[in-house]
């Protein structure tokens, strides 16, 4: 079992992104939180996939940190 951390992006129109930072060949989506983590797992599950296929290590896990930054707009 391996663990990754997401970045699930509540959408203007609805919805959800998420991103995978260790996985950046993950970006899928989802009308609700549900279903963007249940497309989530089955995206991140077919890039290991992939990644075993070609003989490539899988990536550990990586934090990220959130922060915000105030600019003139």
């Amino acid at each position: 079992m391996r663990q990754f951390t997401i970045n699930l992006h509540p959408q203007p129109e609805g919805g959800y992104t998420v991103l995978v930072p260790a996985l950046p060949e993950v970006v899928t989506e989802g009308e609700t939180r549900e279903q963007a983590l249940a497309n989530a797992r089955e995206a991140i599950e077919l890039v290991i996939e992939q990644y075993r296929a070609e003989g490539w290590d899988i990536p550990d896990d990586v934090a990220t940190e959130v922060d915000r930054l105030t600019v003139a707009a």
